[in-house]
């Protein structure tokens, strides 16, 4: 039954037909996106008819059922009875399923792009005038704003702290520590200092998120994210954020730094490889003297790439789109970036450098028994200087191994110190060991550079 047949229709309908129509907003219907592995993989959304043929959800349920936008398929079901849509809107609508049964935290939160607005809204505090405040607030039910915090060039003007208050409970009072390590304070509805982040409005335990469900209720919560993201969206539209090649470059000076980090690295493992081969390595208690030797090049060169990663991190300023990301926690790490600019270090199978190839060596351009580490799979390049072809094939090696296992396979002690984020529960985390510890830490090569970095 549609609007250009209703009419006529209902001359004709007789008992026992049955009547179908088109969905209207509003109707209640089960989405489904697979695989299924916990509840909240089908929940109950209301319907908003809109053009063409793609289904859309709000961006914030992304985190429950693992979704994104690189060409997920997802499965809706329209109810066909009034005790199925009763149930549905009761149990299994969206806001019912705020927080997660496995952590009992909310698992529905600000992601991305709405980590990055807030961190920018409130990091620095920055002043808007009349119009601009309206103007972030413009999709919320906020219609009119407290008394201005104080005045610029003779116009009153209203803090980024004060802008977000006006989305809080108004007798909200927390305290914790930000993703951006500072404090964060809310008196009476009002945040009085700290930075705004994915320790606070994010999915896996956002703090205001996760109080105001438990303190207040899941509908309060509801509308709190909704309306911080459509506040997060505009603060980005003021601001302005992209992210480009130049970015993640750092002067010559500092990729010399980061060279003779790498230098003084394969220097000592020239040094534990004579050791080792003079017979005089002391092993590990516990360890036998091969994976003592092992275990001391992989710390030797995380050791190098923490060197890098402070070297690179000297020379990008606060605002910078990755660094704003990473600390924030919308997205990445200084790990990431680190590889972007300065090197991307060792590449690691099962936790350990790469091993397997050809007999007594990896690959046939390396001497056999060379146990170096530019023959076991270690990057020196950054992502933007550019690979060798014996480092990119390494490293897809290690990003293959990196992503198999987490999804197919018993899980590792470690992945590939350069695979992204796996599709995991934690999947905005880096998925990297922490260098200095046995799994997947950076290395460096003891046989001479063939290939300039950066």
């Amino acid at each position: 039954m549609t609007e250009k047949n209703c009419e006529e229709l209902a001359e004709k309908v007789e008992p026992d037909w049955e009547v179908s129509r088109h969905l209207t907003d509003g109707d209640i219907i089960v989405f489904n996106r697979q695989p299924s592995l916990h509840r909240m993989s089908i929940m109950a959304h209301e319907v908003v008819v809109m053009p063409y043929k793609t289904f859309r959800l709000n961006t914030t349920v992304c985190t429950p059922y693992n979704a994104d936008f690189d060409g997920d398929e997802m499965n809706m079901h329209a109810l066909q009875n009034e005790e199925a849509r009763a149930e549905a809107r009761v149990l299994m609508r969206v806001q019912e399923q705020m927080l997660s049964p496995r952590f009992g935290e909310n698992i529905i939160g600000a992601i991305q792009d709405h980590i990055s607005g807030t961190y920018l809204l409130t990091r620095n505090n920055p002043t808007f005038t009349e119009n601009q405040a309206l103007d972030l607030l413009r999709a919320t039910s906020v219609d009119e704003l407290p008394d201005p915090d104080g005045e610029e060039d003779g116009e009153p003007v209203w803090t980024g702290r004060t802008v977000f208050s006006e989305l809080l409970p108004d007798d909200l009072n927390l305290e914790f520590r930000s993703e951006a390590d500072d404090e964060v304070v809310i008196e009476d509805g009002q945040l009085v200092q700290g930075t705004i982040d994915e320790g606070a409005i994010g999915a896996f335990g956002g703090d205001i998120v996760d109080t105001i469900t438990k303190e207040y209720s899941k509908t309060r919560a509801r509308v709190f994210v909704n309306e911080v993201a459509t506040l997060a969206m505009r603060s980005i539209m003021h601001f302005g954020f992209s992210i480009g090649i130049d970015d993640e470059s750092i002067p010559a000076a500092a990729g010399e730094q980061v060279d003779e980090a790498i230098d003084d690295a394969y220097e000592r493992i020239d040094e534990l490889i004579e050791t080792y081969r003079a017979g005089d390595l002391n092993s590990i208690p516990g360890r036998t003297v091969d994976e003592t030797l092992e275990l001391k090049i992989m710390q030797t060169l995380g050791k190098a790439r923490d060197s890098a990663e402070d070297i690179a991190s000297d020379h990008f300023a606060d605002d910078n789109p990755a660094i704003v990301m990473a600390s924030s926690g919308a997205r990445g790490s200084m790990l990431n970036l680190t590889q972007m600019a300065a090197t991307v270090g060792q590449q690691s199978v099962s936790g350990e450098r790469i091993n397997r190839g050809y007999e007594g060596r990896t690959l046939s351009h390396y001497e056999p028994g060379d146990l170096g580490p530019k023959p076991h799979g270690f990057v020196e390049n950054s992502y933007r200087s550019g690979l060798t072809p014996r480092e990119f094939f390494f490293h897809a090696m290690g990003a293959a191994r990196g992503w198999w296992t987490p999804q197919f396979g018993p899980p590792s002690p470690a992945t590939s110190s350069a695979a992204s984020s796996t599709r995991s529960p934690n999947w905005k985390r880096s998925t990297t060991a922490p260098s200095g510890t046995p799994p997947a830490p950076s290395s460096s090569s003891s046989s001479a550079r063939t290939a300039p970095r950066r």
